[in-house]
């Protein structure tokens, strides 16, 4: 199997200019870390979700006329080009065999360490920015991921079989606590500058391990829900009358003397 051209930066780039522009008509349109995160739980979800449906879902808004805020199909297009690509190259990351996080065959999803980026401002400007406002790291990527799980609810339905259904909680548990903020003290800078030195530590310990453990979590739900399949819908049977009823077929006859015979 051929593996997928990389993600660049400068494509990365072009999704955030294309997010920015759209949030001049939609102000709900999502960062790209928010989509990070809501593309991996498609990803993961029990069965195929295309993209029609999953960008209905992540960008639709009811108060821009035609649902989605694209500028124009040429928009449009160029997004789901860029969508495609990077699609494709998480779903290769996430089916490699990988035996440790820092393989370069291993997912690793566009999160931004935005304390540690608002830490190198200058003091007016941080302090024009309330502490409220700021993300944790990785925060924006697991709200994305439960924004998904919340809007198909079905197909993240836990599955009857108790062993499979405690597995999927346990990994969907690990990404829930990315959402909470990080309240462990600063130890780690998850930014550089130019010449390779770290930022001012803004992640704790307990963050950075809570990550790694999200991470896992994204390999577990995939393989979990590709194991199981899509949801089979239940056959629905119709009652049968019973024998001293009235016949269904209306001819006025009890059951067992007319289509019970």
């Amino acid at each position: 199997m051929n593996q997928p051209t990389p993600f660049t930066p400068e494509e990365f780039d072009a999704l955030d200019h294309i997010l920015d522009d759209m949030r001049t008509r939609d102000d709900e349109a999502p960062q790209w870390e928010f989509a990070e995160g809501f593309m991996a739980a498609v990803l993961c979800a029990r069965r195929p979700i295309d993209t029609n449906e999953a960008l209905e879902v992540l960008l639709g808004g009811a108060d821009v006329p035609g649902g989605i805020a694209f500028k124009d199909d040429a928009q449009r297009q160029a997004f789901e080009d860029l969508w495609h690509k990077r699609l494709a190259e998480i779903e290769a990351q996430l089916d490699a065999d990988i035996k440790a996080l820092d393989d370069e065959a291993a997912y690793s999803p566009e999160v931004m360490d935005v304390r540690g980026a608002v830490a190198t401002l200058p003091e007016d400007e941080r302090a024009a920015i309330a502490e409220d406002d700021i993300p944790s790291f990785a925060q924006v990527w697991a709200l994305g991921f439960m924004f998904a799980v919340e809007n198909w609810p079905d197909d993240w339905e836990l599955p009857r079989d108790k062993e499979s259904a405690e597995f999927i909680d346990d990994a969907l548990t690990r990404i829930v606590a990315l959402t909470e903020d990080d309240k462990g003290e600063p130890v780690l800078s998850m930014l550089e500058d130019d010449d390779g030195e770290e930022g001012e530590p803004s992640v704790s310990q307990e963050r950075a391990n809570a990550f790694g453990e999200a991470l896992w979590a994204v390999y577990d739900l995939r393989k979990a829900w590709r194991a199981l399949g899509p949801k089979v819908a239940p056959v629905q049977v119709a009652a049968t009358p019973g024998r001293n009823d009235p016949c269904h077929c209306g001819s006025g006859k009890k059951y067992k003397k007319c289509h019970g015979a």
